[in-house]
Protein backbone atom coordinates (compact mmCIF):
# COMPACT_ATOMS: atom_id res chain seq x y z
CA UNK A 1 0.00 0.00 0.00
CA UNK A 2 1.40 3.42 -0.95
CA UNK A 3 1.65 6.37 1.43
CA UNK A 4 -1.07 8.20 -0.53
CA UNK A 5 -3.43 5.22 -0.35
CA UNK A 6 -2.76 4.86 3.38
CA UNK A 7 -3.43 8.57 3.88
CA UNK A 8 -6.86 8.19 2.33
CA UNK A 9 -7.79 5.43 4.72
CA UNK A 10 -6.45 7.44 7.65
CA UNK A 11 -8.61 10.39 6.58
CA UNK A 12 -11.68 8.13 6.48
CA UNK A 13 -10.85 6.79 9.95
CA UNK A 14 -10.50 10.33 11.36
CA UNK A 15 -13.88 11.35 9.95
CA UNK A 16 -15.56 8.22 11.32
CA UNK A 17 -13.98 8.73 14.74
CA UNK A 18 -15.41 12.24 15.02
CA UNK A 19 -18.83 11.11 13.85
CA UNK A 20 -18.83 8.25 16.38
CA UNK A 21 -18.46 10.83 19.15
CA UNK A 22 -22.00 11.94 18.26
CA UNK A 23 -23.81 8.72 17.29
CA UNK A 24 -23.48 4.95 17.44
CA UNK A 25 -26.20 4.38 14.82
CA UNK A 26 -25.04 2.04 12.05
CA UNK A 27 -26.85 3.00 8.84
CA UNK A 28 -27.64 0.43 6.20
CA UNK A 29 -28.58 3.08 3.61
CA UNK A 30 -26.81 6.30 2.65
CA UNK A 31 -28.76 9.11 0.99
CA UNK A 32 -27.37 12.06 -0.98
CA UNK A 33 -29.90 14.87 -1.38
CA UNK A 34 -29.28 17.17 -4.33
CA UNK A 35 -30.29 20.67 -5.39
CA UNK A 36 -33.69 21.62 -4.00
CA UNK A 37 -34.19 18.13 -2.58
CA UNK A 38 -33.14 18.56 1.04
CA UNK A 39 -36.75 18.29 2.22
CA UNK A 40 -36.60 14.50 2.12
CA UNK A 41 -34.73 14.88 5.39
CA UNK A 42 -38.01 15.91 7.04
CA UNK A 43 -39.19 12.30 6.69
CA UNK A 44 -36.21 11.03 8.69
CA UNK A 45 -36.61 10.57 12.43
CA UNK A 46 -33.38 12.32 13.39
CA UNK A 47 -31.20 10.82 16.11
CA UNK A 48 -28.02 12.83 15.49
CA UNK A 49 -26.86 15.68 13.26
CA UNK A 50 -23.46 17.08 12.36
CA UNK A 51 -22.51 20.03 10.22
CA UNK A 52 -19.98 19.24 7.53
CA UNK A 53 -17.41 21.60 9.02
CA UNK A 54 -17.36 19.39 12.13
CA UNK A 55 -16.16 16.39 10.12
CA UNK A 56 -12.48 16.16 9.12
CA UNK A 57 -12.04 15.95 5.35
CA UNK A 58 -15.58 16.99 4.45
CA UNK A 59 -15.80 19.90 2.00
CA UNK A 60 -18.18 22.80 2.61
CA UNK A 61 -21.00 23.25 0.06
CA UNK A 62 -21.28 26.70 -1.51
CA UNK A 63 -24.48 26.16 -3.50
CA UNK A 64 -27.90 27.49 -2.57
CA UNK A 65 -30.23 24.86 -0.97
CA UNK A 66 -27.30 22.63 0.08
CA UNK A 67 -27.54 22.80 3.87
CA UNK A 68 -24.29 21.01 4.61
CA UNK A 69 -25.55 18.64 7.29
CA UNK A 70 -25.04 14.93 7.90
CA UNK A 71 -28.17 13.42 9.41
CA UNK A 72 -28.51 10.10 11.22
CA UNK A 73 -31.86 8.51 11.97
CA UNK A 74 -34.56 6.25 10.61
CA UNK A 75 -36.51 6.38 7.38
CA UNK A 76 -39.41 3.93 7.10
CA UNK A 77 -37.89 2.23 10.14
CA UNK A 78 -34.50 1.66 8.49
CA UNK A 79 -31.30 3.17 9.90
CA UNK A 80 -30.02 5.75 7.43
CA UNK A 81 -27.44 8.48 7.07
CA UNK A 82 -28.32 11.40 4.79
CA UNK A 83 -26.11 14.05 3.24
CA UNK A 84 -28.23 17.18 3.09
CA UNK A 85 -26.17 18.82 0.39
CA UNK A 86 -23.37 17.65 -1.91
CA UNK A 87 -20.32 19.00 -3.73
CA UNK A 88 -19.56 19.77 -7.36
CA UNK A 89 -16.57 20.07 -9.64
CA UNK A 90 -17.55 23.64 -10.52
CA UNK A 91 -17.13 24.67 -6.88
CA UNK A 92 -13.44 23.96 -7.29
CA UNK A 93 -13.37 20.55 -5.61
CA UNK A 94 -11.47 17.64 -7.12
CA UNK A 95 -13.36 14.43 -7.81
CA UNK A 96 -11.59 12.46 -5.03
CA UNK A 97 -12.69 15.17 -2.56
CA UNK A 98 -16.25 14.99 -3.92
CA UNK A 99 -16.24 11.21 -3.47
CA UNK A 100 -14.69 11.22 0.00
CA UNK A 101 -18.01 11.48 1.92
CA UNK A 102 -19.21 8.32 0.17
CA UNK A 103 -16.18 6.49 1.57
CA UNK A 104 -17.18 7.71 5.02
CA UNK A 105 -20.82 6.64 4.60
CA UNK A 106 -19.65 3.15 3.65
CA UNK A 107 -17.20 3.01 6.57
CA UNK A 108 -20.10 3.86 8.87
CA UNK A 109 -21.97 0.78 7.64
CA UNK A 110 -24.01 1.87 4.60
CA UNK A 111 -24.18 -0.86 1.97
CA UNK A 112 -26.67 0.92 -0.32
CA UNK A 113 -26.33 4.45 -1.70
CA UNK A 114 -29.36 6.38 -2.94
CA UNK A 115 -28.41 9.49 -4.92
CA UNK A 116 -30.80 12.19 -6.09
CA UNK A 117 -30.28 15.26 -8.24
CA UNK A 118 -31.91 17.99 -10.26
CA UNK A 119 -31.23 17.74 -13.99
CA UNK A 120 -32.03 19.12 -17.39
CA UNK A 121 -34.27 16.99 -19.59
CA UNK A 122 -33.27 16.35 -23.19
CA UNK A 123 -35.78 13.62 -24.02
CA UNK A 124 -38.50 15.26 -26.16
CA UNK A 125 -41.33 13.29 -24.50
CA UNK A 126 -40.35 14.09 -20.91
CA UNK A 127 -41.25 17.26 -19.00
CA UNK A 128 -40.05 19.35 -16.05
CA UNK A 129 -41.20 17.75 -12.81
CA UNK A 130 -40.82 14.18 -14.10
CA UNK A 131 -38.88 11.69 -12.00
CA UNK A 132 -36.18 9.78 -13.85
CA UNK A 133 -34.68 6.48 -12.72
CA UNK A 134 -31.01 6.50 -13.72
CA UNK A 135 -30.19 3.36 -15.68
CA UNK A 136 -26.67 4.36 -16.70
CA UNK A 137 -24.42 7.39 -16.93
CA UNK A 138 -21.84 9.11 -19.11
CA UNK A 139 -18.90 10.83 -17.42
CA UNK A 140 -17.89 14.04 -19.22
CA UNK A 141 -16.23 15.60 -16.17
CA UNK A 142 -12.83 14.92 -17.71
CA UNK A 143 -11.59 12.98 -14.70
CA UNK A 144 -12.31 10.08 -12.33
CA UNK A 145 -12.31 10.08 -8.52
CA UNK A 146 -10.18 6.92 -8.72
CA UNK A 147 -7.18 8.54 -10.42
CA UNK A 148 -4.07 8.11 -8.31
CA UNK A 149 -2.74 5.32 -6.06
CA UNK A 150 -5.31 2.61 -5.36
CA UNK A 151 -5.91 1.16 -1.91
CA UNK A 152 -7.01 -2.43 -2.48
CA UNK A 153 -8.73 -2.38 0.91
CA UNK A 154 -11.16 0.22 -0.45
CA UNK A 155 -11.77 -1.39 -3.85
CA UNK A 156 -10.10 -2.89 -6.93
CA UNK A 157 -7.74 -0.97 -9.19
CA UNK A 158 -10.05 -1.48 -12.19
CA UNK A 159 -13.67 -1.68 -10.93
CA UNK A 160 -16.29 -3.11 -13.27
CA UNK A 161 -18.94 -0.58 -14.37
CA UNK A 162 -21.19 -2.85 -16.42
CA UNK A 163 -24.07 -2.15 -14.02
CA UNK A 164 -23.32 0.96 -11.94
CA UNK A 165 -26.98 1.31 -10.96
CA UNK A 166 -28.17 -1.88 -9.31
CA UNK A 167 -30.73 -3.78 -11.41
CA UNK A 168 -32.67 -5.16 -8.45
CA UNK A 169 -32.98 -1.73 -6.84
CA UNK A 170 -34.16 -0.23 -10.13
CA UNK A 171 -36.79 -2.97 -10.46
CA UNK A 172 -37.91 -2.24 -6.90
CA UNK A 173 -38.16 1.47 -7.67
CA UNK A 174 -40.32 0.76 -10.71
CA UNK A 175 -42.55 -1.47 -8.58
CA UNK A 176 -42.95 1.19 -5.88
CA UNK A 177 -43.66 3.89 -8.48
CA UNK A 178 -46.33 1.70 -10.05
CA UNK A 179 -47.99 1.06 -6.69
CA UNK A 180 -47.91 4.78 -5.84
CA UNK A 181 -49.17 5.67 -9.33
CA UNK A 182 -46.11 7.83 -9.97
CA UNK A 183 -44.73 8.39 -13.45
CA UNK A 184 -41.13 7.20 -13.43
CA UNK A 185 -39.03 7.64 -16.55
CA UNK A 186 -35.81 5.68 -17.00
CA UNK A 187 -32.75 6.76 -18.89
CA UNK A 188 -29.11 7.84 -19.11
CA UNK A 189 -27.63 10.70 -17.05
CA UNK A 190 -24.63 12.63 -18.38
CA UNK A 191 -22.42 14.61 -16.00
CA UNK A 192 -20.78 17.83 -17.20
CA UNK A 193 -18.59 20.25 -15.32
CA UNK A 194 -20.72 23.41 -15.38
CA UNK A 195 -21.48 25.82 -13.84
CA UNK A 196 -22.77 27.27 -17.10
CA UNK A 197 -25.71 25.54 -18.69
CA UNK A 198 -25.27 24.10 -22.16
CA UNK A 199 -25.60 25.69 -25.59
CA UNK A 200 -28.12 24.33 -28.10
CA UNK A 201 -25.27 22.65 -30.00
CA UNK A 202 -24.05 21.01 -26.80
CA UNK A 203 -27.52 19.67 -26.01
CA UNK A 204 -27.66 18.17 -29.52
CA UNK A 205 -24.28 16.55 -28.94
CA UNK A 206 -25.26 15.12 -25.54
CA UNK A 207 -28.49 13.73 -26.92
CA UNK A 208 -26.64 12.23 -29.89
CA UNK A 209 -24.20 10.32 -27.66
CA UNK A 210 -27.09 8.70 -25.79
CA UNK A 211 -27.98 10.92 -22.82
CA UNK A 212 -31.55 11.62 -21.73
CA UNK A 213 -30.81 14.04 -18.88
CA UNK A 214 -27.84 16.24 -17.99
CA UNK A 215 -26.46 17.45 -14.67
CA UNK A 216 -23.31 18.49 -12.82
CA UNK A 217 -23.08 15.90 -10.05
CA UNK A 218 -23.75 12.28 -9.04
CA UNK A 219 -21.29 10.43 -11.28
CA UNK A 220 -18.19 10.85 -9.03
CA UNK A 221 -20.19 9.65 -6.02
CA UNK A 222 -21.49 6.63 -7.93
CA UNK A 223 -18.03 5.67 -9.20
CA UNK A 224 -16.66 5.74 -5.65
CA UNK A 225 -19.63 3.74 -4.35
CA UNK A 226 -19.25 1.07 -7.03
CA UNK A 227 -15.51 0.95 -6.40
CA UNK A 228 -16.27 0.19 -2.74
CA UNK A 229 -18.85 -2.49 -3.56
CA UNK A 230 -21.97 -0.51 -2.63
CA UNK A 231 -25.26 -0.99 -4.44
CA UNK A 232 -26.53 2.23 -6.01
CA UNK A 233 -29.95 3.66 -6.83
CA UNK A 234 -30.12 6.99 -8.66
CA UNK A 235 -33.18 9.21 -9.18
CA UNK A 236 -33.31 12.58 -10.93
CA UNK A 237 -35.94 15.30 -11.10
CA UNK A 238 -36.14 17.10 -14.43
CA UNK A 239 -36.18 20.82 -13.63
CA UNK A 240 -35.94 22.38 -17.10
CA UNK A 241 -36.51 21.35 -20.69
CA UNK A 242 -33.30 21.29 -22.74
CA UNK A 243 -34.62 20.88 -26.27
CA UNK A 244 -32.20 22.72 -28.59
CA UNK A 245 -34.82 23.72 -31.18
CA UNK A 246 -37.19 25.13 -28.54
CA UNK A 247 -34.72 26.25 -25.89
CA UNK A 248 -35.79 28.93 -23.43
CA UNK A 249 -33.53 30.74 -20.95
CA UNK A 250 -33.28 28.91 -17.61
CA UNK A 251 -32.68 30.47 -14.20
CA UNK A 252 -31.72 28.97 -10.86
CA UNK A 253 -34.85 30.17 -9.07
CA UNK A 254 -37.11 28.32 -11.52
CA UNK A 255 -34.94 25.20 -11.36
CA UNK A 256 -35.12 25.12 -7.56
CA UNK A 257 -38.85 25.82 -7.55
CA UNK A 258 -39.48 22.96 -9.98
CA UNK A 259 -37.38 20.59 -7.89
CA UNK A 260 -39.24 21.51 -4.73
CA UNK A 261 -42.62 21.09 -6.40
CA UNK A 262 -41.71 17.55 -7.47
CA UNK A 263 -39.95 16.72 -4.21
CA UNK A 264 -43.01 15.16 -2.49
CA UNK A 265 -43.15 12.53 -5.24
CA UNK A 266 -39.42 11.86 -4.86
CA UNK A 267 -39.88 11.57 -1.10
CA UNK A 268 -42.72 9.08 -1.47
CA UNK A 269 -40.72 7.03 -3.96
CA UNK A 270 -37.49 6.91 -1.93
CA UNK A 271 -39.34 6.23 1.32
CA UNK A 272 -41.23 3.38 -0.34
CA UNK A 273 -38.05 1.89 -1.78
CA UNK A 274 -36.19 2.08 1.55
CA UNK A 275 -39.17 0.50 3.30
CA UNK A 276 -39.24 -2.49 0.92
CA UNK A 277 -35.48 -2.96 0.49
CA UNK A 278 -34.91 -3.26 4.24
CA UNK A 279 -37.85 -5.48 5.21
Amino acid sequence: MTVAAGAQRSAIDRAVAVIREHTVLEPTVGLILGTGLGGLAEEITIEAELRYEQIPGFPIPTVETHAGRLLFGRLAGAPVVAMQGRFHRYEGYTLPVIGFPVRVLQALGAEILVVSNACGGMHPLWAPGDLVLIADHINLLGDSPLVGPNDDALGPRFPDMSEPYDGELRALAREVARDLKLTLREGVYVAVTGPNLETPAEYRFLRTIGADVVGMSTVPEVIVAVHGGMRVLGISIITDACLPDALEPADVATIIATARKAEPDLTRLVTGVVDRMTR
